[in-house]
C-alpha cells in the first residue's frame, strides 16, 4: 500500500459525533467501533459490571453518570480506510470542548432521537458545524421505540437547519411495529429482528432480501409492504436525490435510520461515512505572517493541538496533547517546532488512541490524531510543523457563564491547588482567572456540571479537597485595544481586574449591565467575549 502523504490522506475519514444528551451518541459510538471490527462487545452506557463499561467513556465520573464529559478519540482501520472517530461531550456544559473537537473533524454525524427530533443542544452544535463548513450526515436513532412520523422529522431538518434532507433508507414502522428499512437506491429490504428472551446480546438481524422478491413475505405483510412502497415513492418524489457535491458543500444531509442499541442500521451508516464523508482537505494557515494554504499531500509535516488531556493514566500523571495532522508523513522520533516558541521537540512516544487505551504510532498522515506526551510544553491552539513557521487559526476561548471562587480546605496545599488549576485550565476544562488584588483563584465555566467534574478530578487526580464559593463577579471580558488605553483602564480598575492563564488582562464585572456601562465610558477599549488561544 502506498505511503505517499496524499494517497494516505485520501483514505482517512475523520469525523465527530454530535447530539443532544440522551439521543444515543455514546451507544452509537460503541456500535460503530463494533461494526468496524475495532471492539468485540459494545458496552451499554448504563450497563453493570466492568466488562460492560463503554470503551469511549473512560473518566470515573462518566462511567458513574452514564454521560460523556470529555472528548475522546478512537482510530480504527476498516474496509481499506482509516477512520478517526472523535467522540464529543453531549452535555451543553461542555460545549467548548465540543467546539474545539469539531475544529479537528472533516465531517459530523448528527444523531437525532426519533421521538424528539431536533433538540436545543443539537441546534447549537449544528451552528458550530455550519461556521466551520463541516458536512453533516444524519442518523435518526431509536426507531425500535415509538417515533415521530419520519416525514415530519425530515421537514424539521429542512426548516430548522435549512438543510436538504436526502433519505437513503426508509423505515417500515417504528416501536413495536418496526420491521426494518428499505434501501431506496438498491431496492433491498433490511429486516429488523426484535430481541427475544432475557438480557443477552442480540443474535443479529436477518440478511437483506430483494423488496420485490418472494422472500419479503416472511418479514412484511401485504398491507405493510404496500404502505412502505407508497411512502418510499412519496419520499422519493418529494425530497431531492442525494448528491455528494451538495453534501460536501453543506447544503444537503444524507439521512440514515436505525437503532444503535440494537445494532441496527449502524453497518449502513459506517458504509455511508466511508463512501461520502470527505478525506482531509487543504487548511488555511499563515507562513511567516503571510496567508497560505496547507495541502494534505504537502511534504512538510504540520498540525495543530485541539485538546490537552491530563491524567488519562492516573498511575503516570501523564499529559497528552492531541495533535490533528494537516500535512505530510509523520514518523516516530521526528522533531517538530511550535510556532509560538520556535522550540523543537522530539516526538519519541507518539500515541494512537483507542479511548483511554493507546499504542505507539510509528507513522501517521493528514487526518490522523496523535497524542504527544509532554509536561506543560504544548497547549490548546498551538501549531506544530517541521519548520516552525506555520500557524493555523487559533481555537477560541469563550467568556464563561458562571464564575466561582475556589479554595482548598487544607491551606498547606495552596501551592498544589495553583498547579492543579493551571493544568485543568490548560486542558480547557475550565477557565482560570487570578484577580490582581487578593489571593483567591476564580474559575469560570459554562455550566454547573463543569464544577462537579472539576471537583471530582481535583479529588481523584490531585488529592485536593476544594470548596467552590460564590464570586463577587458574574461576568468576564478580555480587554483589547491600544496598549496605552488598556493600561490606563487597568490602572483605574485594579479591584475588578484579573489575568487569565496567558496573563492577558480580563475585566471581571458584577453584571452584564456594569460591563455595558464601563464599555461606554472607555470607547478605546474593547470588551471581548472570545479570545483566540494560540
Amino acid at each position: 500500500m502506498s505511503t505517499a502523504p496524499a494517497a494516505e490522506a485520501a483514505r482517512r475519514r475523520t469525523f465527530a459525533i454530535i447530539s443532544h444528551p440522551d439521543a444515543g451518541k455514546t451507544t452509537l459510538t460503541e456500535n460503530i467501533l463494533l461494526a468496524g471490527g475495532a471492539i468485540r462487545a459494545a458496552g451499554a452506557v448504563r450497563a453493570r459490571g466492568e466488562n460492560r463499561r463503554t470503551r469511549s467513556d473512560w473518566m470515573k465520573i462518566e462511567r458513574e453518570r452514564g454521560i460523556s464529559v470529555s472528548a475522546s478519540v478512537m482510530t480504527f482501520d476498516h474496509d481499506g480506510k482509516m477512520f478517526n472517530l472523535l467522540d464529543t461531550p453531549g452535555h451543553e456544559d461542555f460545549s467548548e470542548d465540543t467546539y474545539r473537537t469539531l475544529t479537528a473533524a472533516d465531517a459530523a454525524i448528527m444523531v437525532l432521537d426519533a421521538a424528539k427530533g431536533i433538540e436545543p443542544q443539537t441546534l447549537k452544535l449544528f451552528e458550530v458545524c455550519r461556521l466551520r463548513d463541516i458536512p453533516i450526515i444524519t442518523f435518526i436513532n431509536k426507531m425500535d421505540r415509538e417515533a415521530q412520523d419520519p416525514i415530519e422529522l425530515l421537514d424539521e431538518i429542512a426548516s430548522k437547519l435549512a438543510l436538504d434532507p436526502a433519505p437513503l433508507y426508509w423505515p417500515a414502522g417504528s416501536g413495536g411495529r418496526f420491521k426494518g428499512m428499505l434501501d431506496m437506491r438498491e431496492g433491498i429490504f433490511i429486516p429488523y429482528a426484535k430481541r427475544t428472551g432475557g438480557s443477552g446480546d442480540d443474535e443479529g438481524h436477518p440478511e437483506p432480501v430483494a423488496f420485490d422478491g418472494n422472500s419479503i413475505n416472511q418479514f412484511l405483510e401485504d398491507a405493510e409492504k404496500a404502505e412502505l412502497e407508497e411512502q418510499a415513492e412519496l419520499v422519493g418524489g418529494g425530497y431531492p436525490t442525494f448528491e455528494v457535491q451538495s453534501f460536501l458543500e453543506g447544503h444537503m444531509t444524507p439521512v440514515f435510520f436505525g437503532s444503535a442499541l440494537r445494532h441496527f442500521g449502524v453497518k449502513e451508516l459506517l458504509a455511508g461515512i466511508g463512501a461520502y464523508a470527505p478525506s482531509p482537505k487543504a487548511m488555511k494557515a499563515e507562513k511567516n505572517g503571510e496567508a497560505t494554504s496547507v495541502e494534505p499531500g504537502d511534504k512538510e509535516v504540520s498540525g495543530f493541538v485541539f485538546k490537552v488531556q491530563a491524567n488519562m493514566d492516573p498511575n503516570h500523571r501523564d499529559r497528552i496533547a492531541m495533535l490533528r495532522l494537516t500535512s505530510g508523513r509523520f514518523t516516530r522520533g521526528m522533531k517538530l517546532k511550535a510556532q509560538n516558541t520556535g522550540k523543537a521537540m522530539s516526538v519519541n512516544a507518539p500515541i494512537m488512541f483507542f479511548a483511554s487505551d493507546r499504542e505507539l504510532a510509528e507513522d501517521a498522515f493528514a487526518g490522523d490524531v496523535i497524542g504527544i506526551p509532554n509536561h506543560g510544553v504544548l497547549r490548546v491552539g498551538d501549531s506544530l510543523s517541521e519548520s516552525g513557521t506555520l500557524r493555523f487559526a487559533g481555537l477560541p476561548n469563550f467568556a464563561p457563564e458562571i464564575l466561582r471562587r475556589v479554595r482548598v480546605k487544607d491551606p498547606l496545599k495552596a501551592k498544589h491547588l495553583k498547579k492543579a488549576l493551571e493544568g485543568l485550565a490548560e486542558e480547557g476544562v475550565t477557565q482560570l482567572f487570578r484577580p490582581m488584588i487578593g489571593s483567591d483563584f476564580i474559575v469560570g465555566a459554562v455550566g454547573q456540571l463543569q464544577f462537579e467534574v472539576m471537583a471530582d478530578r481535583l479529588s481523584n487526580e490531585y488529592q485536593l479537597d476544594v470548596i467552590f464559593e460564590n464570586s463577587p463577579f458574574a461576568e468576564a471580558r478580555w480587554l483589547v485595544g491600544e496598549r496605552a488605553a488598556v493600561e490606563d483602564f487597568v490602572d483605574k480598575h485594579k479591584s475588578a481586574m484579573g489575568q487569565d492563564i496567558d496573563e492577558a488582562p480580563v475585566f471581571l464585572g458584577k453584571s452584564a449591565w456594569e460591563i455595558g456601562y464601563v464599555a461606554d465610558k472607555y470607547p478605546k477599549v474593547r470588551f471581548e467575549r472570545t479570545k483566540e488561544r494560540a
